[in-house]
C-alpha cells in the first residue's frame, strides 16, 4: 500500500513518516491484503495537531478517521485507531459488498460540484449571477448501485454527512444522511410513489 504524509505547517520528519507508514501498514493489513493507497495529512493549530487519515481499500471504498492531541504521534495514534475500529466493525459487511459487485450494473456519471459560501459569494464579483452561487470547482463522479445498507456503510467509513447512490433494488437515485439527533435518514422519491399506488 502506498502511503502519502503530508504537513501543513509542520515539517514530518523521517521518523514520524516511518511511524506512519508502519502502523498504517499494520493496521489495514490485519483486515485486507490489497488496499490501495493512504493519504496521512498533520496540520499545526496553534498549540495543537490535527491528524486527517483517508484509505482507500477498494474502488469506491473510502475509509476516513481525524484525530487533535499535544503532539503529532497521539494525534496519529488516535486517528488510526478510529480507521481500525471501522475497519473492524465493517469487515463482514465489506466482504460481503466485494461478493456483490458481481451484480453491480454501471455507476452512472455525474458532475460534482463545490459552491462557495454566502460570505465567499459576494466578495465584490459581480459577474456571477444575481442569488446563484459561485462555483469553485467541478469534477466528474460515480453514482454507484447500491443497496441502502452498503450505502449507510460507506458514508460511515468516509465520515460523510451524506451519500447519493442508485438503489440496486429499483434502480431510483437515493439518498442518506447523517441527522443532526444522530440517526440516519433516508430519502427514496420513488418509494413514496410505489405505495401511494
Amino acid at each position: 500500500m502506498k502511503v502519502t504524509v503530508t504537513g501543513r505547517h509542520i515539517d514530518v520528519g523521517q521518523a514520524l513518516r516511518q511511524h506512519v507508514e508502519e502502523g498504517l501498514d499494520a493496521i489495514v493489513s490485519k483486515y485486507f491484503d490489497n488496499a490501495m493507497d493512504a493519504s496521512v495529512t498533520f496540520e499545526k493549530q496553534q498549540i495543537r495537531f490535527q491528524t486527517d487519515i483517508t484509505v482507500r481499500i477498494g474502488r469506491g471504498i473510502l475509509i476516513q478517521g481525524s484525530a487533535s492531541a499535544d503532539d503529532p504521534y497521539a494525534a496519529f495514534n488516535t486517528a488510526s485507531e478510529h480507521i481500525a475500529k471501522r475497519l473492524r466493525r465493517y469487515k463482514r459487511r465489506l466482504r460481503d459488498h466485494h461478493n456483490a459487485e458481481a451484480r453491480e450494473v454501471e455507476a452512472l456519471q455525474a458532475q460534482q460540484y463545490i459552491l462557495a459560501r454566502e460570505e465567499d459569494a459576494g466578495d465584490g464579483d459581480d459577474s456571477a449571477d444575481a442569488g446563484e452561487p459561485a462555483v469553485i470547482a467541478e469534477m466528474p463522479t460515480d453514482i454507484e448501485s447500491l443497496t441502502v445498507g452498503e450505502a449507510v456503510m460507506r458514508m460511515d467509513l468516509a465520515d460523510a454527512p451524506a451519500m447519493m447512490f442508485r438503489n440496486a433494488a429499483h434502480g431510483g437515485l437515493n439518498m442518506v444522511y447523517r441527522r443532526p439527533d444522530g440517526n440516519i435518514g433516508w430519502v427514496d422519491p420513488r418509494g413514496t410513489r410505489e405505495r401511494t399506488r
